[in-house]
């Protein structure tokens, strides 16, 4: 089960990407697992939340620096999972990158 990421004090960055699934899993499941553990080793990296439904899937992962962003996005294997994505996995897709400012959060 996911859970809300913990993140230090702002500012830091958030990259969103919300993609819309083509049909069929296709190895899909196994990857994000890997690069959800992969990226969790990277510098800088500080957390990551993410839902899916049967449409619509949205990842937020919490980064330090835009450099460190950068890294990942160029890491090897991530690059792999990316071409998959693009052939394979999604019918399409969106990718934003975010400063966060300020943030709150709510426990009971």
């Amino acid at each position: 089960m996911s859970k809300i990421a913990k993140t230090p004090e702002p500012p830091y960055y958030a990259v969103i990407f919300s993609s819309q699934r083509t049909e069929g899993d296709r190895g899909y499941g196994i990857m994000s697992d890997k690069m959800v553990e992969l990226a969790s080793q990277q510098k800088g990296f500080l957390g990551v939340e993410s839902a899916r439904d049967e449409g619509l899937g949205i990842t937020v992962s919490y980064w330090d620096s835009l450099e460190s962003i950068k890294e990942w996005k160029e890491n090897a294997a991530h690059k792999i999972a990316q071409d998959r994505g693009k052939t394979e996995w999604y019918k399409n897709f969106s990718l934003r990158v975010c400063r966060v400012e300020r943030h709150n959060f709510f426990e009971m």
